[in-house]
């Protein structure tokens, strides 16, 4: 893999990773771009514990263009794009709307005793997994998912090494039902200036089993999902897929190693070729199950930067909205405002149907 640096017109960097080491990647970003804007701001909620970003610049943010007019896109002809190429392989730039960034702000005056507020310090950066704006991730093929694989590990341990940042986020958001506002097939990468809530609270179990038993709580769980068998829908000599047996999701799968790992860097040559075959085939039964494409959101869990690795097993959870090909699952009353979940589907059902799409 041939990876390249340039810097974009407003002074945001970019890396192709290219596939082919004689690619060259020299072509200038022509467009006149205002300067980025400065960092968002973050508020303490003190009734949860919990930092919120207010980012109002990104409500201009560009929404669902038509394709001819797709940022993401390579530059062709008097078009200009975020990517100056006319083709690449995969490609990672800073957000030009972000939600964090490492770009000066003012230090925001207080709001009151209780609400603590700094800057939003971090990073945002897109992941185009291929310069095909019609193709979609299981459209790709098992090299170029070890492709964006290896572009994943590099942007996880650079971001990891940002002043501040505790926390390295890759996902994908698939589908205008989940909210996307680009089609084209891209991810995102979020490197916080905290430790997420959600990772909180799955750090904190995985801490109170490790002192009860000695074990890793993931790899436990792992284990027994493995041993059992009912809720697995795909495995290979490095990786499972399964249904959590508590699934909030109507279709939810996570995807791991078999070997407890605390973020993608850690992964070696022959996890990393082994994952692009089976998830592939995990989303083409996503798919496959109501015959429309299905929206889903892929994330990566990773271990904190700087605290708590040892308790971390990287996975990726893999989860979609639609309970049935004309019907959507809603965050209502009891999901959105107590945080339970209520699921439609039960968990061994999901997998059968997965194993059978």
């Amino acid at each position: 893999m041939k990876r390249t640096q340039i810097e974009l017109a407003d002074g945001r960097e970019l890396i192709y990773f290219d596939e082919r080491d004689d690619a060259v990647r020299d072509q200038p970003d022509r467009r006149d771009l205002p300067p980025p804007p400065p960092a968002s701001q973050l508020r303490h909620d003190p009734l949860t514990d919990e930092w919120v970003a207010v980012a109002v610049h990104r409500q201009t943010r560009t929404f669902l263009p038509p394709a001819d007019q797709c940022p993401l896109c390579p530059s062709r002809g008097d078009r200009h794009t975020e990517i100056p190429a006319p083709d690449y392989d995969v490609v990672v730039f800073e957000n030009r709307f972000p939600s964090l960034s490492q770009r000066p702000a003012d230090e925001p005056a207080e709001i009151t005793p209780f609400t603590p507020v700094r800057p939003g310090l971090g990073r945002c950066e897109v992941v185009c997994f291929t310069d095909d704006h019609n193709a979609s991730f299981a459209r790709l093929s098992p090299s170029r998912v070890r492709t964006v694989l290896d572009a994943l590990a590099d942007r996880t341990a650079a971001l990891s090494e940002l002043p501040g940042v505790e926390q390295v986020f890759p996902f994908e958001n698939r589908g205008e039902e989940i909210g996307v506002t680009l089609n084209h097939p891209h991810g995102q990468i979020y490197a916080y200036p905290f430790v997420t809530p959600r990772t909180r609270s799955l750090l904190a179990a995985a801490r109170r089993h490790a002192e009860r038993t000695g074990g890793n709580l993931y790899a436990d769980v792992l284990a027994a999902e493995r041993a059992g068998g009912d809720r697995v829908v795909a495995s290979n000599a490095h990786w499972t897929a399964y249904v959590p047996a508590a699934a909030r999701w109507p279709f939810e799968v996570h995807v791991a190693p078999h070997r407890p790992v605390p973020d993608i860097p850690a992964l070696d040559d022959a996890e990393r070729d082994a994952f692009g075959p089976l998830y592939l085939d995990l989303l083409r039964r996503f798919d496959g199950l109501f015959d429309v494409p299905m929206p889903y959101i892929a994330a990566w869990h990773q271990a904190p930067v700087r605290v708590d690795r040892e308790l971390g097993h990287l996975h990726l959870q893999l989860f979609s909205i639609r309970r049935a090909k004309d019907k959507l699952k809603y965050l209502a009353g009891s999901e959105s405002g107590m945080g339970v979940f209520i699921n439609d589907i039960a968990p061994e059902r999901a997998a059968e149907l997965l194993r059978a799409a």
